[in-house]
């Protein structure tokens, strides 16, 4: 039963882990004379380097999410048949599930703006500050919207996770054994 229990951990810190990435950009502090336009190119680039990276977490979060679902139904149904309340978990992952169903065409929404990378060259080279400046600004935009869109349901899965656990801790065989 611990193992069961230690791989729907595995799975929902899995699928908490797709999310962690945000927030998807910083606040950058402006000295006295900012530069016009906006965000130096070079602050760009490191903008543009981290939301790719948070991106391509993103879509391998979502690349194994069906199967992790799968195995976290598959132990929630093995709990039900032993006995345990599973509706929280059940909820949980429920409301995770379709929140995921929502929120795949707003991440798939985001490749073409990975594509066409407008003000950067293939390199996250600042080609054109103007542009690069929209282009960091829409990937932001989109990124909060896949956020907005889950809803935190990762985490209250992982809470509800921590709850079940709690909440069905094996009994302690040590306290009744003599030395």
């Amino acid at each position: 039963m611990y193992n069961i229990f230690k791989k729907m951990i595995l799975v929902a810190l899995t699928a908490a882990l797709v999310f962690a990435a945000f927030p998807v950009t910083s606040v950058f502090a402006q000295g006295e004379n900012p530069p016009k336009g906006g965000l130096t190119n070079e602050k760009l680039e490191q903008v543009w380097a981290r939301q790719l990276k948070n991106y391509e977490k993103i879509g391998q979060g979502f690349d194994n999410n069906d199967a992790q679902i799968a195995k976290f139904q598959a132990r929630i149904d093995g709990a039900a048949a032993n006995g345990k309340d599973v509706t929280a978990l059940q909820s949980a992952l429920d409301a995770f599930e379709s929140a995921l169903k929502s929120g795949k065409p707003i991440y798939e929404s985001m490749n073409g703006i990975v594509n066409s990378h407008q003000g950067f060259d293939a390199n996250g080279k600042v080609t054109d500050a103007e542009k690069a400046n929209s282009t960091v600004k829409e990937m932001r935009a989109k990124m909060l919207e896949l956020k907005s869109a889950m809803g935190g349901t990762g985490n209250a899965l992982r809470e509800a996770l921590k709850a079940f656990r709690a909440a069905n801790k094996p009994a302690d065989t040590s306290a009744g054994l003599d030395s």
